[in-house]
C-alpha cells in the first residue's frame, strides 16, 4: 500500500487561510495577510503583532518533493512526467496552507501556554528594519555554524 503524503488531501487554501487569520486576530495581531508568488511556489504570511511585522515563506516545493518521492511517476499515472510533477506543485500549493494553520496554531497554543514565549517562537520572522527577516540577517552575517545538508 502506497504512504500517504501529509496533506495529500487537502482540499482548500482558503479554509486554511481563513483560520489562521481568525487564530492571529484572537492573538492580537493588528494586520495579516497572504500573497501567493505563482512563480516560486510559495505563500507568503505577513501579519503584526504589537508593532512588529513578521514574514513566513512556505514552499510548495519541498511538499510537492516529499510527494514525487513517496510517489514517483510511473507509466500507471494519467499524463506524462511534467503533467505529475505540475499536479503535485499545484497540490504543494493548497497544503502549504494548512501546514501553515497548523504550525501557527501549535506555535500559538505553546505561547499560550507559557511553553515559549512570543519572541522565542516567532524571532526568526521578525523583520529587521531594511525588510529581512532576523534568519536572513542572521545568515547573511555568519552567526550560526551551518547546518548540515537535508537529503
Amino acid at each position: 500500500m502506497a504512504k500517504d503524503t501529509p496533506y495529500a488531501q487537502a482540499t482548500s487554501g482558503i479554509a486554511a487561510r481563513d483560520e489562521i487569520t481568525r487564530l492571529l486576530r484572537r492573538f492580537g495581531c493588528e494586520q495579516i495577510g497572504f500573497m501567493d508568488d505563482y512563480e516560486k511556489y510559495e505563500v507568503m504570511l505577513v501579519f503584526k503583532h504589537r508593532g512588529r511585522q513578521m514574514q513566513l515563506r512556505a514552499s510548495a516545493k519541498g511538499w510537492a518533493s516529499l510527494y514525487l518521492k513517496e510517489h514517483p511517476y510511473n507509466y500507471r499515472h494519467k499524463g506524462d512526467e511534467q503533467q505529475h510533477r505540475n499536479k503535485a506543485l499545484a497540490q504543494g500549493q493548497i497544503a502549504i496552507n494548512s501546514i501553515l494553520r497548523d504550525w501557527v496554531k501549535g506555535q500559538l497554543m505553546a505561547v499560550e501556554t507559557g511553553i515559549l514565549s512570543f519572541d522565542a517562537v516567532f524571532l526568526p520572522f521578525m523583520l529587521t528594519h531594511d525588510g529581512r527577516t532576523i534568519s536572513e540577517r542572521a545568515d547573511q552575517l555568519g552567526l550560526l555554524p551551518a547546518g548540515e545538508a537535508v537529503s
